[in-house]
């Protein structure tokens, strides 16, 4: 206990050397450079601002909740990293769902790791620490690395360095920009997954890409059912979406079979259930229009 009350204590002795306005530390030459940087300082947050550079989008509500629960019980486990931009004025480079959720329960200072970095360096610290996240859906990590190449100039062979991923990885994820908007937004809220997208991208017509898309959804058909109707799209002479694909024979374990027809018509809708053998299963609601999202989520929740 004594030595994390060291550590804190040296954090704040290390924030007053950063509001002297006589000694303000601009690069790494300057004098206490050496003590700030890379050191975790206690700072303000109303001295940090968000990253224009941060490639991620969208943070989830519950889990940003459990974070801050976490925070306001333990503290923040893992400094935020910042950049200096001025006198007591900090640009955010990583950690944004940190500091969102230390806002959320009303702290006044974070811990911070400090960096002198110049725009493209920052945006490219934010873009490959945000690479590295486990949570990520495959769309955000295309787009990462898409801003990656064009705003820093780099080849997919210098990205594949600077991520550690095979160059073929990387091309797989970039492919997925070419589905329909449609298309990846379901990817991102988890209605396809990365494999139904890339089977998906050889489908050139829109039209026909959306429509074997919301097939996929709508009968909850795996990557390799998936993978046999676009090759039946491709194989016709007529070129014309087909209207069914051969189901893989999956027997459905006793405890969901005698109750999927009492779930479909509570929802009044064509719920998809798959289940493997460890147990592990889904289940797939699908709607067509905001009325029935409604509808559907009223007799879920009562509300």
């Amino acid at each position: 206990m004594a030595k994390a009350t060291k550590k804190q204590a040296l954090g704040r002795g290390l924030s007053a050397l950063l509001k002297d306005p006589d000694n303000d530390i601009k690069s790494v030459s300057d004098k206490n450079a050496d003590k700030v940087i890379g050191s975790v300082v206690e700072l303000e947050i109303s001295s940090i601002e968000m990253n224009p550079f941060q490639p991620r989008s969208n943070f989830n509500d519950e889990n940003l909740k459990e974070l801050a629960s976490s925070i306001r019980e333990l503290g923040i486990i893992q400094p935020i990293t910042v950049r200096k931009l001025g006198y007591n004025k900090f640009q955010l480079v990583s950690g944004e769902r940190r500091y969102r959720a230390s806002k959320m329960v009303g702290l006044e200072t974070v811990p911070a790791y400090i960096r002198i970095a110049n725009d493209q360096e920052s945006l490219e610290m934010a873009l490959v620490e945000n690479i590295q996240r486990q949570d990520l859906d495959p769309i955000e990590i295309a787009l990462s690395y898409q801003r990656l190449i064009d705003e820093i100039q780099i080849t997919q062979e210098k990205l594949s360095d600077r991520v550690g991923k095979k160059r073929s990885t990387i091309a797989n994820y970039l492919r997925l920009l070419k589905l329909h908007p449609i298309i990846q937004t379901g990817m991102r809220d988890g209605f396809i997954s990365m494999g139904h997208g890339r089977a998906l991208i050889n489908i050139e017509k829109n039209k026909d890409q959306i429509a074997i898309y919301e097939k996929v959804v709508s009968n909850n058909l795996s990557v390799r059912e998936t993978e046999r109707l676009v090759k039946a799209y491709k194989d016709g002479e007529s070129k014309s979406v087909p209207t069914s694909v051969k189901k893989e024979s999956s027997e459905l374990p006793d405890y969901i079979s005698e109750h999927i027809d009492a779930i479909r018509s509570n929802l009044a809708t064509k719920v998809g259930i798959s289940a493997s053998k460890s147990g592990k299963g889904k289940i797939v609601i699908p709607f067509n229009s905001k009325e029935e999202f409604h509808r559907i989520k009223k007799i879920l929740t009562g509300e």
